[in-house]
């Protein structure tokens, strides 16, 4: 088994892999933007546009289901090209799709633009926590694979207050600028992604053995360490731990080919469990029901009393600032309270609130005009920041996190692929059906039914998930061999010399 965790210098987190995950998060920020400026832009795209509701609830949606299709799309084309040039796909496509939504002079333009964002969407967020979790050591992989979480939070803080600053343009004016300005830091970010260098796993898998070592002593602290990775990253790729060449020729599987059958078809009890984790996760995260906070924030908070366009979006912008600072506090909890922790804790906290929030809700619904329901409104937003609040510390982080460290090495980007794609499945079955589903169950319902999926996912959780963190990525596999025994393992190995 690999070396768990180095001392001294492996424990810190190296400067240049972490400004290298810096800047591969970005592409999130730009996603997370487009995320957050919908919700308030669609305000103003209704009064412009004169669509109905089923036609938001599509344009909400669509971004989506074609993010799904990008990041199966994607896990295939890293294996080819490579995650940084990936990365560089997904800003291009996300360029192109920004620019006709800032066009947009008809529905028909503007749905076309947001389903190519979508794809550009897919892709960066399959590719993003991928190439953090392969640069990074156990010991602060928590802290940078969390940061394109980080990335989207920032991004759909941005997005509200685009809304509160470019609201107070022209209809047909600002609504347009809101969502066109995103092409900009996509085409910058394009030159910033080239000076970095690519994944060390991949060029491994590549047989570029040289090139890989190169960019192994400048992510690690020590030659020591950089070697002790180096060797551990071989053998799982099926390569002799003693070869020096600096290329060798690779069997075509490592460049994708027959991960489906390994993954799909034909998978080992540890691969099986970890695909089902994967997957459970990626499902949760949305089927809590956040996208429904995030996006549609203001229709929310109109039901729960208040009133006007710039309280709503302003209310809003309180939705992403407190997105924004619990994962922040997030990202410095994950290597060290551990993932399955904060899982825990998250869920209970969604759970307790949620149905806080569909119970005030509800109160508001029934009794609107029959008294002083100040009490219901205030107790309805601080409901919905504290979920909002809960999510972030844990559930929202972790998912990224976590699926993306727990494949094998030969199996991860694709792997990975199929747990984003579930998850935007998730992200539009709820940003399409919102609206349908509290006019069919009033907005109390909504979230009382949220509340329940959310206990769920406790239970998934607790049962099925152990902890990972200081874990090395060659240990995930023998790991979730172990079962159910894992979960209840003794993790706090102590550190022994060596990192990966």
């Amino acid at each position: 088994m690999a070396a768990i965790e180095g001392v001294e210098d492996s424990t810190k987190p190296n400067k240049y892999a972490v400004a290298c995950a810096i800047v591969a998060s970005m592409i999130s920020i730009i996603f997370g933007y487009d995320t957050g400026v919908m919700s308030g832009a669609m305000i103003f795209i209704e009064d412009d546009l004169k669509i109905h509701d089923t036609q938001v609830e599509v344009l909400a949606g669509i971004l989506n289901i074609c993010a799904l299709v990008g990041s199966l799309i994607a896990g295939r084309t890293s294996d080819y090209i490579g995650r940084r040039y990936t990365i560089v796909m997904a800003c291009i496509i996300f360029m192109i799709g920004s620019v006709l939504m800032g066009y947009g002079p008809n529905y028909g333009i503007l749905l076309t633009g947001r389903c190519i964002a979508g794809i550009g969407v897919g892709f960066a967020l399959m590719i993003a926590p991928v190439y953090s979790a392969e640069i990074s050591s156990p010991s602060s992989r928590g802290f940078l694979t969390s940061l394109p979480e980080l990335g989207i939070s920032i991004g759909i803080l941005l997005g509200y207050i685009s809304n509160v600053s470019f609201g107070k343009l022209t209809l047909k004016l600002g609504w347009r600028i809101m969502l066109g300005i995103a092409a900009i830091p996509s085409i910058a970010l394009v030159f910033g992604i080239l000076q970095m260098p690519e994944s060390p796993r991949w060029l491994v898998m590549q047989g570029r053995l040289g090139e890989a070592k190169k960019i192994l002593l400048r992510i690690s602290n020590s030659e020591e360490e950089a070697e002790t990775r180096f060797r551990d990253i071989k053998i799982a790729a099926g390569i002799d731990k003693n070869c020096d060449d600096d290329f060798i020729k690779i069997n075509n599987k490592t460049n994708g080919k027959g991960v489906w059958k390994e993954l799909i078809l034909r998978p080992t009890p540890a691969v099986r469990w970890i695909l089902i984790a994967a997957v459970g996760i990626h499902f949760f995260e949305h089927a809590v029901g956040i996208e429904a906070v995030v996006l549609y924030s203001p229709r929310i908070f109109k039901k729960a009393g208040v009133s006007g366009k710039e309280k709503l979006l302003l209310a809003t912008v309180g939705v992403g600032l407190t997105k924004f600072v619990f994962i922040v506090i997030a990202t410095f909890l994950l290597d060290r309270v551990g993932r399955r922790r904060l899982l825990l804790i998250s869920a209970s906290g969604i759970f307790v609130f949620l149905t806080l929030l569909g119970a005030c809700l509800t109160v508001v619904e029934y009794h609107a005009g029959s008294g002083d329901l100040m009490w219901a409104l205030v107790l309805s937003i601080v409901s919905t920041y504290t979920f909002v609040a809960f999510f972030n510390i844990g559930l929202s982080p972790v998912t990224w996190v976590y699926s993306s460290e727990i494949f094998p090495l030969k199996l991860r980007a694709q792997g990975y692929s199929i747990g984003v794609a579930v998850n935007r499945l998730m992200n539009a079955t709820i940003s399409m059906s919102f609206i349908s589903l509290y006019k069919a169950i009033t907005i109390g319902g909504a979230f009382f039914l949220f509340a329940g999926i959310s206990f769920c996912a406790l239970l998934f959780f607790y049962f099925l998930f152990p902890e990972t963190k200081g874990r090395s990525l060659e240990d995930m596999e023998e790991l979730f061999s172990k079962g159910f025994r894992a979960r209840n393992e003794n993790l706090e190995l102590q550190p022994k010399c060596g990192n990966v």
